[in-house]
């Protein structure tokens, strides 16, 4: 069961970049906002539903740890499409100052959990109080990259290899309220299968007696990450690399509120406050990935080894140096 829902969640998330992409030029939202928001979201609603079903059947690792391994997973998928884009670094031909915001507003998502197990396990009704200021920065940093698209302050320079968003042809004349419904049923889709992904990897955890912050993070996190890693390639080859870039930052922001929903849904206190040092680790490896990502979208190398930019030779470093270090232990 956990090896089919994987194969569904990969072929049904193929459609999205594709409807995504189609949507940004129909309704001139634009590909990196549009990337953040509505790819981000769709492909990340398998992930939240195990989270929260993970949480609330009493496993407060497997839950954070799926999604924040989730996060450092699709960072490092960034890095696979950078490697799909041969003819320059994806970083700087994808070059936006919306993904720069949110790279930068994602990273404070990422440490308001690390203060929170840090703190004394304050809660009302079981919830953190660190919570709903996890759910507030998140909209505070949407309504942040709506702005910086409606009136950026600064530009990338532009180069012979930069890519603009506004060189892309839409010959998809289906109607929005279509294309929109059939975006919609893939997501359900998909969520369903993040239910099952849930509970056969609680189950897989228990009889094999593996770790749940290894599950989560290795297992749970990779299977529900795949639709950005096939919309995220799939994206790429269609030549909308701001969609790409911002469906990986955008579903990573949207991510980071798994977090906050597992707290809810975790009815035996503050879940900040019950998880191990492991799932920690993942929290921590996230951060540091997206500082690399985020100082490659800045530098924005033209060439790298093999073609890819030195950032994405980082990430696949962190992420499989983190995973190895994990299994060691167990």
């Amino acid at each position: 069961m956990f090896g089919a829902t994987a194969l569904v969640i990969a072929l049904v998330g193929t459609r999205m970049a594709g409807l995504a992409d189609t949507l940004a030029d129909r309704t001139g939202f634009g590909e990196a906002l549009v990337g953040s928001v509505l790819l981000g979201a769709g492909t990340s609603i398998a992930g939240i539903v195990t989270s929260t079903s993970t949480a609330a059947s009493g496993a407060p690792d497997l839950a954070i740890s799926n999604a924040v391994g989730g996060i450092a997973a699709q960072t490092m998928f960034l890095a696979i499409a950078d490697v799909a884009y041969r003819r320059v670094n994806l970083e700087h031909a994808a070059a936006s100052p919306v993904n720069l915001g949110q790279a930068s507003v994602l990273i404070i998502l990422l440490i308001l959990p690390i203060m929170a197990w840090a703190s004394p396990p304050i809660a009302i009704w079981s919830v953190n109080l660190l919570t709903p200021v996890l759910v507030a920065t998140y909209f505070v940093g949407l309504h942040n990259a709506h702005r910086i698209k409606q009136e950026p302050m600064w530009l990338p320079r532009s180069t012979s290899d930069t890519r603009d968003e506004d060189e892309d042809e839409c010959d998809d004349d289906r109607p929005i309220w279509l294309l929109a419904a059939l975006f919609a049923a893939t997501v359900g889709v998909v969520g369903l299968c993040g239910w099952l992904v849930g509970a056969t990897g609680l189950e897989l955890s228990q009889r094999l007696g593996i770790s749940q912050g290894v599950v989560g993070a290795l297992g749970t996190a990779v299977v529900t990450s795949l639709p950005e890693l096939v919309t995220t390639i799939a994206a790429v080859r269609r030549g909308a690399l701001q969609l790409a870039v911002g469906g990986i930052i955008g579903g990573n922001m949207f991510d980071a509120l798994f977090v906050a929903a597992s707290d809810v849904a975790y009815r035996d206190g503050s879940i900040y406050n019950a998880i191990t040092e492991r799932t920690v680790f993942w929290i921590a490896l996230a951060i540091l990935m997206t500082a690399v990502l985020l100082l490659g979208l800045l530098r924005r190398e033209r060439q790298g080894p093999g073609g890819i930019g030195w950032e994405s030779v980082l990430l696949i470093g962190l992420w499989f140096g983190g995973a190895v270090l994990q299994v060691s232990l167990g």
